[in-house]
């Protein structure tokens, strides 16, 4: 069987934990890497599009990083043709401001828009659409 990848975009180590620690436990056909920041994500997301391999199957997006913030990152993913388009994006966020939810909803590579902490049935949500697709 396959093994999936799930890439987590997350400063926050309990947040980096709890939904490493939750997707494990829904799935154990899913591989988690952790990125502390937007610009490593992009620099490994083109190194993948280089080689033709190791794209990450799912992103889950903090918004509120150093650096590039999530939105930053999703500006900097538009301008990379190619690979980029089977990938899966969920904000996943401390902050339920309605306006990012709304800009989110509204944006071409976000799948959906999860509150912090991600629980099981948020998982499951995302792992069911994935195998849809």
């Amino acid at each position: 069987m396959e093994v999936k990848t799930v890439w987590i975009i997350d400063d926050d180590l309990v947040s980096q934990f709890a939904m490493t620690y939750k997707i494990e436990q829904s799935n154990e056909n899913y591989h988690v890497e952790i990125f502390n920041s937007a610009e490593k994500a992009l620099a490994m997301i083109k190194v993948c599009e280089k080689t033709l391999k190791d794209m990450p199957n799912i992103i889950l997006l903090d918004l509120v990083l150093p650096g590039l913030s999530g939105w930053d990152f999703l500006r900097e993913l538009e301008d990379i043709q190619g690979h980029t388009d089977d990938l899966e994006i969920y904000i996943v966020s401390a902050f339920t401001n309605s306006m990012d939810r709304k800009l989110a909803e509204d944006h071409p590579l976000v799948i959906g828009y999860f509150n912090k902490p991600l629980n099981k049935v948020n998982v499951d949500q995302i792992f069911r659409r994935h195998k849809r697709n």
